[in-house]
């Protein structure tokens, strides 16, 4: 059977000797041996496991996603974040420090987006403010 874990930028996985895949979606965990029937899914956030064909045992943490098995052959899973260990020590340390990069990158984009609409505020203000200068009034009309 073949494993195949994909992200929107990346293929994390593509392992064509697995004999069993292991995940978990909303109902618990689950597992697929070659020759299952074909099957979709939600994941939730978990770590998938995996043997290949030497008995030796794999993990891919995902941040959710679709896990998608085809003719009993090929299980596919799409996720938006893939992180790839062979100890769950060592994959545990790995995923903190993806999420902690993780929530920076996020901090910094909020920042500059609240910087953006700051910007856009103040020349909304500039626009629509009135003329600091009085009004003069208007010599009368002659008719």
């Amino acid at each position: 059977m073949r494993l195949v874990v994909t992200t929107p930028t990346a293929i994390a996985v593509d392992d064509s000797s697995v004999g069993h895949v292991r995940a978990e979606d909303a109902s618990g965990g689950f597992g697929i041996k070659t020759g299952h029937a074909d099957f979709l899914t939600t994941l939730s956030i978990c770590v998938v496991r995996w043997h290949n064909g030497g008995g030796v045992e794999h993990y891919v943490a995902v941040r959710g996603g679709v896990l998608r098995v085809r003719e009993g052959k090929l299980v596919e899973i799409a996720t938006r974040e893939a992180v790839v260990g062979d100890d769950l020590g060592h994959l545990r340390g790995e995923v903190l420090a993806t999420m902690a990069k993780g929530i920076e990158v996020e901090r910094e984009a909020r920042s500059g987006l609240l910087s953006l609409e700051q910007a856009a505020i103040r020349q909304i203000y500039r626009y629509l403010r009135p003329t600091e200068r009085p009004l003069r009034a208007r010599p009368p009309r002659q008719a």
